[in-house]
């Protein structure tokens, strides 16, 4: 009678541990769409930005030269480490953990800007300097999150302090495979892929020199964005997959109890048959 008890209790915990992951997986999923379609769609409008970006700082003169694009050769590198805030999202939080820190071992002096919970809590293993730290959130990232985490970037960038600011994050390739990556922000170094078969004159209004500005901090916050969507969406891929896992274990620990629990049912009302029936004969 204990074990069928003790068994009963442990049905039931697997049940309620098998709702709950099963509900985690629906709210991962019923995110995930929106997700997809924002920082998928996003990814060509970035591309497009660097391109423009790109040819028309090669239009500036040296000595007019932004200094955002501008390298230095002294000062720390700041890692900007975004990561998820909570956990259960398979192994993306082991995996960024992993990457960072074979990142660190190829840089001398470096801070940390940590974005998520799970980040700070692996910058702090570092014992290095956080310049500051946010929490992620659980929707779908916006502007909002991105202006404070440039203010403090190239704050310190344009100060003697950082010689260059790196993005550290999980990008999305599918929803089977999400991985680390570092994205360099500062100095902005553009893609010699961009294209530079543009031919003609072309007129700015008021002026090139007044509109570059402009258009290199879009581009910094864009990028910021951009990263921020990829890890978002690669949250989510990631916790579902995680908790589909989960639920099926759970659902065949419960088979497996289940069978047990009535193997010992049918074992104890044969042994009280035999015992009724043992008293009938005696």
């Amino acid at each position: 009678m204990a074990n069928l008890l003790s068994i009963k209790r442990r049905i039931s915990t697997a049940q309620n541990v098998s709702k709950t992951t099963r509900a985690m997986q629906m709210i991962s999923a019923s995110k995930l769409k929106k997700a997809q379609e924002n920082a998928l769609s996003s990814r060509p409008y970035v591309e497009k930005l660097s391109m423009i970006s790109s040819n028309l700082a090669q239009k500036v003169d040296s000595d007019q030269k932004n200094e955002y694009l501008k390298s230095k050769t002294t000062g720390k590198t700041l890692f900007v480490l975004i990561s998820p805030d909570k956990g259960l999202c398979g192994g993306l939080v082991t995996n960024l953990a992993r990457f960072i820190n074979e990142l660190t071992k190829e840089s001398k002096d470096y801070s940390f800007l940590t974005v998520g919970k799970k980040a700070e809590i692996i910058a702090q293993r570092y014992g290095k300097e956080i310049l500051a730290s946010f929490e992620f959130g659980n929707t779908l990232p916006s502007f909002e999150n991105v202006f404070p985490i440039l203010k403090i970037a190239e704050e310190n960038f344009l100060s003697t302090k950082i010689s260059n600011v790196n993005l550290v994050f999980t990008n999305f390739k599918s929803l089977f495979v999400q991985y680390p990556i570092v994205n360099n922000l500062l100095p902005i170094e553009f893609s010699d892929e961009s294209d530079n078969k543009t031919t003609g004159v072309t007129l700015f209004e008021p002026n090139l020199e007044s509109l570059l500005p402009y258009l290199i901090k879009h581009y910094l916050e864009m990028s910021i964005h951009q990263a921020l969507l990829e890890n978002y969406l690669s949250e989510q891929a990631a916790r579902m997959f995680a908790m589909q896992n989960a639920t099926d274990n759970a659902n065949d620990v419960i088979s497996e109890l289940k069978l047990e629990y009535n193997k010992l049912r049918q074992e104890k009302i044969t042994n009280e048959i035999l015992d009724i029936t043992g008293g009938v004969f005696a």
